[in-house]
Formats: C-alpha cells, sequence, structure tokens
C-alpha cells in the first residue's frame, strides 16, 4: 500500500491541469447501455472509480477501447459498446467498491426492461440510501423487488411507461438515474425539485447528444420526452470543479499563484466566493482560472448545501485552508452527517477544531507541522495534502487509495508548481 510524503513550506506556483470530472465521468459511461451504438467519452480520466466502473461494463457485454494510453497523458479517451448485452446483473463483487454503481439501474432497465443490482453498502461519510432512486423508477412505472441484498426493477411489457416524480429532498445521484431510465420511457416524465449540479447537465448534454429529448436543462423541473431509441455520440467530459477548487485552496495555503488550465469558474463559482472572502485574488477567463495569494487569509463562516451552493466535497478542502485564517471560521454541513473525519487528522497537525454536531469551529492561525496522518474518505484525505503543503517538517499520509479514486496522478500535478511530493511504498 502506497504513502504520500510531503515536506512542506514551498510556495506553488506555474499551471496545473485540470482533468475530467470524476463526478460526471461515472455517470456519463452508463449511458452507453442506452444505446447499441458506440459511445466515446473524452476526456475521462486515469482513476481507480472510472477503472472499476469500466470493468462493471465488460460484466454487462459492453466493450471498452481505451485510447491514449501514454503514461505521460493526462486523460483518455475511451469508447464503449454495447451492441449486445449478456448480462442485466451488477453483483456484489463489483457495486461494493463503489456507490456510483447504482447508477446502472436506470439505463439497464430502460434499455433491457429489468435490471438487478446489488445494494451499495455503506459509506464512510454518511447514510447515502437509494429510496429516492427507487421511488423515481416507480412512478415511471417500474415495479420494484428486494431480495437477498439486491434490488430488481422490472418494466412493464412494452418498457417503462413514464412519468412523474418530485423529490421530496435534492438528490444528485437518484435524479441522474431517474434521467438516464426516462430518456427510453414511452411517455413524456417529468421531475420536480431535482437536482442541478453541473454534472447534472453534462448528463442531459450527452443524453441530448445521443437524441435524447430534454427540456429546462440546468433548472430544477426537468421534462423528458423519451424516445425509441437513442444513437451513440462522442462526448468530451466536462472539467472536475471539485479538483480544481482542491488546488485552488493547495495554492492559496502556500501563499502560492497557480493557474488552473482547463477549470469552468461557472461551475464552481460558490467555492470562488468562498475563496474571495477569504481573500485569496481569483481571476477568471474562457480558458481557465488564476489563484493567488499574498495576503493574511482572512475567516468566514461557511454552510454547504446543493447547487448552487457551496459543495459537500469543497468542506475539507477549505477546512485545511481556514487553519491558517487570523481569527475563527465556522463550517456547517447540511449534506452529510459523518463528514467531520478529517478534523481529529489536522488536529494531529496542530490545527485547532471544535465540532458539535454537524458544525465545526475552526480558530487560527495554527502553526501546523508534519505528522503521521491517516486518510479517511477521498475529500478528507486531500484536506491533509493542502495542510502538509503548509506545515513545517515532513508529512506522512497513509491509506491514499482513497486518493486514487478522485485525483487523477495528485503528486505530479502538485510536483509541477513546486510541491515536495513523493509516492513511496509502504513499509
Amino acid at each position: 500500500m502506497d504513502k504520500l510524503v510531503i515536506r512542506g513550506g514551498n510556495r506553488l506556483s506555474g499551471t496545473i491541469p485540470v482533468s475530467g470530472a470524476k463526478n460526471a465521468a461515472l455517470t456519463l459511461i452508463p449511458c452507453t447501455l442506452l444505446t447499441e451504438e458506440p459511445l466515446t467519452l473524452r476526456n475521462l480520466p486515469r482513476l481507480a472509480d472510472i477503472d472499476g466502473f469500466q470493468h462493471l461494463m465488460t460484466q454487462f457485454g459492453v466493450s471498452v477501447s481505451i485510447q491514449g494510453k501514454r503514461p505521460e497523458d493526462f486523460g483518455r479517451v475511451v469508447t464503449f459498446e454495447a451492441s449486445r448485452l449478456t448480462s442485466s446483473v451488477a453483483p456484489y463483487d463489483l457495486v461494493r467498491k463503489m456507490r456510483a454503481s447504482i447508477l446502472v439501474l436506470g439505463p439497464m432497465l430502460a434499455r433491457m426492461g429489468e435490471a438487478t443490482v446489488s445494494m451499495p453498502g455503506g459509506c464512510a461519510i454518511g447514510n447515502r440510501p437509494i429510496d429516492l432512486h427507487l421511488k423515481a423508477l416507480e412512478a415511471f412505472g417500474a415495479t420494484i423487488e428486494m431480495a437477498q441484498g439486491y434490488v430488481k426493477a422490472i418494466a412493464p411489457d412494452g418498457g417503462l411507461p413514464g412519468g412523474d416524480f418530485d423529490f421530496p429532498v435534492v438528490s444528485v445521484g437518484a435524479t441522474e438515474n431517474a434521467l438516464m431510465a426516462a430518456v427510453l420511457a414511452n411517455g413524456t416524465s417529468r421531475l420536480f425539485n431535482a437536482a442541478r449540479e453541473p454534472e447534472i447537465v453534462d448528463l442531459c448534454n450527452l443524453l441530448v447528444a445521443m437524441g435524447a429529448e430534454i427540456e429546462n436543462i440546468g433548472q430544477s423541473d426537468l421534462v423528458i420526452h423519451g424516445a425509441k431509441r437513442l444513437n451513440g455520440a462522442t462526448y468530451k467530459v466536462m472539467p472536475d470543479r471539485i479538483e480544481a477548487g482542491s488546488y485552488a485552496c493547495a495554492a492559496a495555503i502556500t501563499g502560492g499563484d497557480v493557474r488552473l488550465e482547463g477549470a469552468k469558474a461557472s461551475d464552481m463559482a460558490s467555492t470562488l466566493h468562498a475563496m474571495r472572502n477569504i481573500g485569496i485574488e481569483i481571476d477568471e477567463d474562457p480558458k481557465g482560472i488564476n489563484v493567488r495569494a499574498s495576503g493574511a487569509l482572512k475567516p468566514v463562516n461557511l454552510t454547504t448545501a446543493p447547487f448552487p451552493g457551496l459543495a459537500t466535497d469543497m468542506q475539507a478542502q477549505l477546512m485545511s485552508l481556514l487553519c491558517k485564517a487570523e481569527g475563527t471560521s465556522v463550517l456547517k454541513e447540511t449534506i452529510f452527517e459523518n463528514r467531520f473525519m478529517h478534523v481529529p487528522e489536522l488536529s494531529r497537525m496542530g490545527a485547532t477544531i471544535e465540532t458539535e454536531g454537524r458544525t465545526a469551529i475552526v480558530k487560527g492561525p495554527a502553526d501546523l507541522t508534519g505528522a503521521e496522518v491517516m486518510a479517511t474518505d477521498l475529500r478528507a484525505s486531500m484536506s491533509l495534502i493542502i495542510a502538509a503543503l503548509a506545515a513545517e517538517g515532513e508529512t506522512t499520509v497513509r491509506r491514499i487509495y482513497h486518493l486514487d479514486r478522485g485525483y487523477e496522478r495528485l503528486e505530479e500535478k502538485l510536483q509541477l508548481v513546486g510541491a515536495d511530493i513523493e509516492r513511496v511504498g509502504d513499509d
């Protein structure tokens, strides 16, 4: 098992290329199940979760062709072809490794008339039930059966008729599953209080490129007119707004000057707004974002919320940055109930953070020092890297397989801008 060793104190300066978005890619890949024609995705990041989802696709009989295999390349071009599906079952051994596997339920049901998917299981950052996924599919005409840890969805003879569903709370995953099921339904479906995240827009744009008819893209009320069939397409995955925000925090905590090449400011306005309030200079242009930090960091109060609010996936990284702010900051987590697991590890590095339920109080500026720390989940892992870049001495981050799920070749990108970081084999 590898670990990362970071020697802090270097000011980051230069350009970091932003990869394709993991959260978007994991939604776009299942779209291959909706058509017999090839689907080619460009800018697909090289991540453990992407590899796992590609393996799941082959379980269904999908052929996968990978271009861009040169080790120096960031991202790949991957073509999926599901001309003949040989299975409609997503087994436990594959699904247990990645919660996003539940996103095959909707498209498989729409294409094959039935789908059987293992329950995803637990999640380190809190309970993420799939009840809204199932209720939306039932509203479209599916019958849901649950037995022995599996969910089986069955469409009526002749396919899903479509229908209306009003989400009682905003759910990104359930919105995605419902969209992919609705595009091949026989009638018109309406989703109310749907998620509006940029990754949802990216999914809608791909489905439209494949021949789907979707109204109100980017809004909370979506109208989907079912099509008899969808065609293949070639599509570029959107840039990763969470990766870009993470590297922006890394630049800021070191007093750096970094260009995030390919980042799209409109997808991450809440993150950039928070960073400007902290005292970071942000310049936007059509091809990227420039992040500069020269003065003292200011404390802020932040609350996570569904898009267009502050992404929960940025909470941990901003917390690390605020450890160096001059004053007391308050962060409230409204999305997940167990997303402060990075706090004890940051405390080992000298941070002063108190938690009360879903609220964290950060008192700064902290004199961060290197330590042995352990990653607990994907974004918590990145918060430790950010803190280590500003800490005095050497920090060792273990269990970095979490990072490999969501950050493409992280140490190489940080090395590009002057970080003293290396990946080494664990003892």
